[in-house]
């Protein structure tokens, strides 16, 4: 990892905290390049990003249901754009890096593969089958996990610049979007990049303050949503979710504000009141949780334990709602029974590439490859699939209709 070439300590940051990530004392990008007059380092990740493909690609990907199943529901690039707009409005409050923040939530989806998280355990246990085969030691480093993906998205798919591979994000950016790191992979990303951004999984540790800001205003942007994408579907009712005492507390208030509300109105008034109670639930158990720990910079955020959490009973109430989409929701009959389609295709056009590589566009894999290569080639180009044309391709070349 370089020195920070282009930190722009000259644009005056004001009011950001000394535990925030500042762009001037950046641990660098791995390429070295020359400062950008007009923006900082992570404003400047932040674009990388959002002219990406990758992120273009988004637009089509699943979030909960699949993009033709209705033009309203979310996709992978609504919810990132919510998870950055949860993420920043947190950020200002707690004096932490706003542009940092959004560059990390923006990027946090990349890898997402079609169909979301169906199409990524169907390309996990299809590469993993391919390690048990071949007698890989480290088999579980050959499985496909969305944040590593995303990782590798912004390091080496991305073809954009003539120097180097991927978007050559600053340290912090990367960090951010490596939520979770099994060990083997870890290692594996240890060896490429000693003390990088794999480090912490191996050595214990946390991430900076943006990052961990990330990770939080990710599930609360999706427990919101997901009520909402739900009950617009009518795999949701109102009167279900007062079985779910997060909610039900907000819709008290809702109709005790406005007793003659009904309706999408008062679905949208009770989640944005849930919104705003765990938003200020976060920066106010953060800012404790900061004191507490007395830390002063990035470094010793980094030796801390996590700091940006929500109070023991937000977390409590907020997991009881997890756990009622997964039972309402996400297990739902007809859910279930579209992600097994889903899961289907994957499947299906995972073994098709890898019987007949020549089915794969020219830079996707060559036909002499060693499997393991071949498939991590197959895997790179499923993943960067829209549903739709995952969909089209399943159709061209296995000639079954699985989405009428």
């Amino acid at each position: 990892m370089s020195a920070s070439a282009d930190g722009n300590g000259g644009l005056a940051l004001p009011g950001l905290a000394s535990f925030a990530c500042h762009p001037a004392h950046s641990r660098g990008r791995r390429y070295t390049e020359a400062e950008a007059p007009t923006r900082t380092a992570f404003q400047r990740d932040r674009d990388r990003v959002i002219h990406s493909t990758a992120f273009r690609r988004l637009v089509y990907k699943t979030q909960v249901f699949l993009n033709h199943e209705g033009d309203l529901f979310r996709t992978r690039l609504t919810h990132s754009l919510e998870v950055a707009q949860l993420g920043r409005s947190i950020a200002r409050s707690l004096r932490l890096n706003e542009d940092l923040v959004e560059a990390i939530a923006l990027a946090h989806d990349l890898g997402h593969t079609p169909f979301g998280h169906a199409g990524q355990d169907a390309l996990n246990t299809c590469l993993k089958a391919l390690a048990s085969d071949a007698g890989l030691v480290e088999a579980d480093g050959w499985g496909f996990e969305h944040n590593l993906q995303s990782l590798r998205v912004v390091d080496k798919l991305e073809e954009r610049y003539p120097a180097f591979d991927g978007l050559n994000l600053c340290f912090e950016t990367r960090e951010g979007i490596l939520k979770h790191c099994s060990r083997a992979n870890a290692q594996r990303l240890e060896a490429q990049e000693p003390g990088g951004v794999a480090a912490r999984f191996l050595h214990g540790g946390s991430p900076s303050l943006e990052a961990q800001l990330c990770n939080l205003a990710d599930e609360i942007a999706y427990n919101a949503h997901d009520i909402d994408d739900g009950v617009r579907s009518g795999l949701l009712t109102l009167e279900q979710l007062d079985e779910v005492p997060l909610f039900a507390h907000y819709r008290r208030q809702a109709l005790a504000a406005h007793p003659s509300l009904g309706g999408r109105r008062l679905l949208f008034e009770s989640i944005r009141l849930m919104l705003s109670e765990q938003v200020y639930d976060v920066i106010d158990t953060t800012r404790a949780a900061i004191d507490i720990a007395g830390v002063q910079d990035v470094q010793a955020v980094r030796r801390a334990s996590p700091l940006v959490a929500f109070s023991p009973d937000m977390r409590e109430r907020s997991q009881v709602l997890k756990s009622f989409l997964l039972r309402n929701l996400y297990r739902h009959p007809q859910v279930v029974e579209t992600t097994d389609r889903a899961r289907r295709v994957v499947s299906d056009l995972f073994a098709l590439y890898m019987s007949q590589p020549a089915e794969l566009p020219e830079g996707h894999g060559q036909p002499q490859a060693q499997p393991q290569q071949l498939a991590r080639a197959v895997a790179d180009y499923i993943a960067g699939m829209t549903d739709r044309f995952a969909i089209r391709e399943h159709e061209r070349l296995c000639g079954a209709v699985l989405f009428p």
